[in-house]
């Protein structure tokens, strides 16, 4: 079996994996943040279990990039910043931006991420890099990417802005949790995962492939019934919480 066979399988492998944990993720929650629970194994730093968890991804897509024959190729040298963009911050700085009281991440959790973003990294630099078609300039007036990098980039600012609303409710030392308020928390109860899920679908118009578009699959499979349990988790928690707030999509649901 050569490689662009393989990929093709296990693009739709991964994609079949992703329906079939969406539906799981409506009966079974995973073990961290305000979710987190024994019986999952030890468990580290929430610090420590983002970068493990991150740079994984980080780490295979640069490689890929690196060991291709694209690398002077524009398309894909713009495209590495959106990728560069997001696991920089997610790896090496939005972990250092946690306070240490924060939950600690099971060491299950923490490999179970690593290996998706191992297999997310490869489907998305392979294609990039060297299976996928070598998108030249034009590409950039395509309102496929147009679009796809307008989405990708409102979703970049609305997760950022998100994830400091939530860093910001809790002063160092403190634990527990209180209601979010402000920017797309005025809206709904996860506007940090509406934002990753709109980084993540631009990515998939901005490249225009099955790799890609695996990814904003899974992103919503992952997120989107994460998002609904977390805004039962405010509403049983807080009698008070905004009765008009929605979960993820704002007026919506």
């Amino acid at each position: 079996m050569d490689e662009a066979t393989f990929y093709h399988w296990l693009v739709i492998a991964w994609m079949t994996l992703a329906v079939i944990t969406f539906v799981a993720l409506f009966f079974v929650t995973a073990p961290y943040g305000r979710f987190t629970r024994s019986g999952w194994g030890p468990r580290i730093s929430a610090r420590w279990g983002w970068i493990l968890m991150e740079a994984p991804v980080l780490i295979t897509f640069l490689v890929l990039f690196g060991s291709s024959d694209r690398v002077t190729n524009p398309v894909c040298l713009v495209l590495l910043v959106f990728w560069i963009a997001h696991y920089v911050h997610r790896s090496l700085i939005y972990p250092f931006r946690l306070h240490s009281s924060r939950p600690s991440i099971t060491v299950s959790v923490i490999a179970m991420g690593a290996a998706f973003n191992i297999g997310n990294g490869y489907l998305n630099g392979r294609y990039l890099f060297t299976l996928g078609p070598e998108l030249e300039s034009s590409w950039f007036y395509d309102p496929r990417f147009i679009v796809g990098a307008i989405l990708f980039w409102s979703g970049y600012a609305l997760n950022q802005h998100s994830d400091r609303v939530l860093i910001g409710l809790r002063a160092p030392g403190e634990t527990g949790y209180r209601i979010p308020h402000g920017g797309g928390y005025r809206l709904v109860s996860c506007p940090n995962y509406l934002g990753e899920m709109m980084e993540w679908g631009g990515w998939a118009l901005a490249c225009w492939g099955l790799g890609p578009l695996a990814f904003f699959v899974w992103t919503f499979a992952n997120l989107a019934p994460r998002a609904f349990k977390t805004h039962r988790w405010y509403k049983e928690n807080f009698p008070d919480y905004p009765p008009r707030r929605k979960a993820l999509l704002p007026f919506i649901v």
